[in-house]
C-alpha cells in the first residue's frame, strides 16, 4: 500500500468517473461475450465495470451512471451490506412483481433523497424477514470487517483508500462515492480545518487549510494577460494558517498519568510536586481556552475539528461558558491512526496522512482471491438443532388488588415500618387515626408481609423495642397468650440472646418444640422484666403465668428486696476485701527486717614488685578487694584463709627449689 501524491479534495475527473465501491466478497467481473459497438469509441480509462451486480460492463460513463441510479443497483448494494446475495436483473424483476408497493424515482435522481422510503427498502426488509423466518443451515451471514479506510476500485488493477472519518457522519458506505465526489466541489473560501493534540501537559494546535480557493473565472482572464510575462508559483493545496505550542508541567517523569487522575484515585496528594502539577493542569487549561477564545471566528469556519485528548482533557474545548464548540458538535473527529507526542511537526505528518489517499494495486481475479481467503477463514457456524418446543406453562397471574386493598396494604406497610425501626410516637399518633381499620391492636399479620411474627407485639420484642413493648402491654392492652407461629421447613429461627446463648426460659421448650408465645421471643433480662411488672400491675388481664408463659411477677416490692441484696452483697464484697487487705498489712508488720550487710572496708595494700613471677601469677593486693565486694562476712572469711593457704605453698615451694 502507498501514499498517493493526490489531495482527497483534487482527484483527477478521471479517476472519479471509474472508481467503483470496494466491498467485501467483490465478485469477480465476467467478460461481456456480446461484441463491442463499433460506434462507440472506446473508453480511454479501460472497461468500467460494477462489482456488485455480478460484474456488469458498461460501454460509457452515462450507462454507468444511470446503472448507479436504477433500482436493482441499490438493492443489491443494500442487500450485500446486510450479509445476503445479490440477485440477477431477471430475478431482481420478478422479486418487484411481486410487491404490491409500486417503484418510484428508478430514474431520476430524486429518488435517492427519498431512499429510506421507496420500494427498494421495501423490498430489502421483506427479504430479511423471509430469511429470518426460514433460516437455512447452509446460510452463512458476513460481517465485513470495518476498516478506518473506505476502499473504492478502478479497472483493471488499481484501488484507492479514503479514511472513513473524512467523509460526513452516518453515511452509508453505498453512498461514499458520492460523498467523495462532493469533497471535489471547491468553496469561495477553501475548506478549512482545526486539528489540536493534547497529552501528557504537550499541546498543540492549527488551522490548516486543505483545499484551494474557489477562483473567480473572469478575474482569471483580465489578470492572465497581464500575468503572460511572469510565470506565477502554484499556489499548494494546504497551508497553515494558525498554529501555536506549549507545555506545562502535569504528570510526573516515568509515571505516567496527570495529578488529577492520580488525586481521584488515592486522594489528593500534599507534596510540592503534587501542588506544582495542579497549577500546570490549570495553567493548561487556561492557556488553551484563551488561545480558542482568539481563534474563535477562524475555528467556526472550520469543516472538521480533529482531536486528541482523553476524556477530562476533551471538556477543555466545551465545558465551559462562551466554548466555540458543543459537546455534540459533529465536526468532531478523533485521528484514525496512532499519534506521537503533540508536536507542530505531528500535526503535520497527521494533515498528510488524512488528505493523501491510499493506493493499491491488486487485479480483480487477486481481489476476489482474497475474498475466497477470508470466507475460508471464517468459522463455519454450528448447525442449529431442531428442538421441539414444549408449551411453556402460563405464570399465575396475580389477581389485580382494588384501591381498597392498595390503601389497606400502604398503611400495614407503614405500620411494620414504625415498628421495625422503633418509632414509638409516629405509631401512637398513626394507632389513633388507623387501629380500628386494621382490626384492632390483636390483628393478625397479613401472610403477604412474609413476616414470621403473628402480631405487632410478638414483632416488636423481636426487634427489641423495650419502650414500644411496655406501650403496647400497659396502654394498648396488647395480648400476650397468643402463640408464636411455627417455623415452616427451611427456616431458622432466631431465639439467641444478644450475647449469642440461648435464653433460660426457652431452651428446653423450644428444644421440645412446645408452645410459644411473645416473652419466649425476649432476648434480654430488661425485657423479660417488663412482661413481669407487667403481670405484677395487672395481673386479672391475661393468663400470664399459664398462656403466656411468664414465669413469675415483679412487683415493686420485690424489686426492692432485690436491690437490696444487690446492695447487702456489695457491701459485704467489701467488707472482706478490707479486712483481706488489713490481714496482710499485719503480716507485713509481724515479718522480721532483714539485717543491714556491713559496711565494706577496703584496705590500702602496699603495691610492691612480687620478688618472682610465681607470686605474680598466685594474685597480689591488685583486684583483692572488688572479688569480696557483696559477699557475706562469713564467705569473705572462708575466701581470705583461702587466699592465706594458697601464699604460704608458694613460699614453700619457692624455699625448696632455691
Amino acid at each position: 500500500m502507498q501514499t498517493s501524491q493526490y489531495n482527497i479534495f483534487s482527484l483527477p475527473p478521471e479517476l472519479l468517473e471509474s472508481l467503483t465501491p470496494r466491498n467485501l466478497l467483490n465478485t469477480k467481473v465476467a467478460v461481456d461475450p456480446r461484441p463491442p459497438t463499433p460506434e462507440l469509441p472506446a473508453s480511454k480509462t479501460g472497461p468500467r465495470a460494477c462489482a456488485i451486480c455480478n460484474g456488469i460492463v458498461f460501454l460509457d460513463v452515462d450507462e454507468q451512471r444511470a446503472h448507479f441510479r436504477s433500482d436493482w443497483h441499490r438493492y443489491n448494494v443494500k442487500t450485500r451490506m446486510a450479509g445476503g446475495k445479490t440477485v440477477s436483473e431477471a430475478a431482481f424483476a420478478q422479486l418487484v412483481e411481486g410487491l404490491e408497493d409500486s417503484l418510484s424515482g428508478s430514474d431520476s435522481s430524486d429518488g435517492e433523497d427519498g431512499d429510506d422510503s421507496d420500494a427498494v427498502n421495501t423490498l430489502v426488509n421483506k427479504t430479511k424477514q423471509l430469511n429470518t423466518r426460514s433460516p437455512s443451515p447452509e446460510s452463512t451471514t458476513i460481517n465485513a470487517p470495518v476498516t478506518a479506510l473506505a476502499w473504492f476500485h478502478s479497472p483493471p488493477s488499481t484501488q484507492l483508500g479514503v479514511y472513513r472519518s473524512i467523509l460526513p457522519l452516518k453515511t452509508e458506505p453505498s453512498l461514499y462515492l458520492e460523498e467523495l465526489r462532493k469533497l471535489q466541489v471547491k468553496k469561495p473560501e477553501g475548506r478549512t480545518w482545526a486539528m489540536f493534540m493534547i497529552a501528557g501537559g504537550h499541546f498543540a494546535g492549527a488551522v490548516v487549510r486543505v483545499s484551494l480557493e474557489e477562483e473567480d473565472e473572469d478575474a482569471e482572464e483580465g489578470a492572465g494577460k497581464a500575468r503572460k510575462k511572469k510565470q506565477k508559483k502554484p499556489k499548494p493545496d494546504t497551508e497553515v494558517l494558525l498554529h501555536k505550542t506549549f507545555h506545562r508541567y502535569t504528570t510526573r517523569r516515568k509515571q505516567g498519568g496527570s495529578q488529577s487522575a492520580n488525586d481521584n484515585a488515592k486522594g489528593p496528594a500534599k507534596s510540592a510536586g503534587a501542588l506544582l502539577r495542579r497549577y500546570g493542569e490549570q495553567a493548561l487549561r487556561d492557556d488553551i481556552r484563551g488561545l480558542l477564545e482568539e481563534w474563535k471566528e477562524d475555528l467556526a469556519d472550520c469543516e472538521r475539528v480533529w482531536l486528541r485528548a482523553n476524556t477530562s482533557n476533551r471538556r477543555i474545548f466545551y465545558d465551559y461558558e462562551g466554548a466555540p464548540f458543543s459537546k455534540n458538535d459533529e465536526r468532531f473527529r478523533t485521528f484514525p491512526f496512532p499519534t506521537r507526542r503533540p508536536t507542530q511537526s505531528e500535526l503535520l505528518r497527521c494533515l498528510m496522512e488524512l488528505i493523501r489517499p491510499k493506493i493499491s494495486h491488486f487485479t480483480e481475479e487477486e481481489l476476489h482471491a482474497q475474498d475466497e481467503a477470508y470466507l475460508a477463514s471464517l468459522p463455519k457456524p454450528k448447525p442449529v438443532p431442531t428442538v421441539v418446543q414444549q408449551p411453556i406453562p402460563e405464570k399465575l397471574k396475580q389477581p389485580k388488588l382494588s384501591k381498597e386493598e392498595e390503601i389497606l396494604r400502604e398503611k400495614w406497610n407503614r405500620l411494620l415500618e414504625m415498628i421495625s425501626r422503633g418509632r414509638l410516637e409516629p405509631l401512637k399518633s398513626f394507632w389513633e387515626r388507623e387501629g380500628a381499620a386494621l382490626g384492632g391492636i390483636d390483628a393478625r399479620i397479613p401472610e403477604w408481609t412474609a413476616e414470621k411474627r403473628a402480631t405487632l407485639l410478638q414483632l416488636a420484642v423481636q426487634h427489641g423495642h423495650e419502650d414500644m413493648v411496655q406501650w403496647l402491654l400497659e396502654e394498648a392492652h396488647a395480648d400476650p397468650t397468643i402463640p408464636v407461629p411455627s417455623p415452616k421447613a427451611g427456616d431458622a429461627e432466631d431465639t439467641n440472646d444478644q450475647d449469642g446463648n440461648q435464653s433460660d426460659n426457652n431452651k428446653t421448650d423450644t428444644a421440645s418444640g412446645a408452645r410459644r408465645t411473645a416473652y419466649d421471643l425476649a432476648r434480654t433480662k430488661p425485657m423479660r422484666d417488663i412482661f413481669r411488672r407487667c403481670a405484677a400491675a395487672h395481673a386479672d388481664w391475661w393468663d400470664w403465668f399459664g398462656a403466656a408463659r411468664v414465669p413469675s411477677a415483679l412487683s415493686q416490692e420485690m424489686e426492692e428486696e432485690r436491690e437490696e441484696k444487690k446492695k447487702v452483697r456489695r457491701k459485704g464484697l467489701k467488707d472482706r476485701v478490707k479486712e483481706r487487705e488489713a490481714k496482710e498489712r499485719e503480716k507485713e508488720k509481724d515479718r522480721p527486717k532483714a539485717e543491714p550487710e556491713p559496711p565494706v572496708v577496703e584496705v590500702a595494700t602496699p603495691r610492691a614488685a612480687p620478688s618472682n613471677p610465681a607470686t605474680r601469677r598466685l594474685g597480689g593486693a591488685s583486684g583483692a578487694a572488688d572479688a569480696v565486694v557483696g559477699l557475706t562476712p562469713e564467705m569473705r572469711a572462708k575466701v581470705e584463709r583461702e587466699r592465706r593457704a594458697r601464699a604460704a605453698e608458694a613460699r614453700l615451694k619457692a624455699n625448696l627449689a632455691g
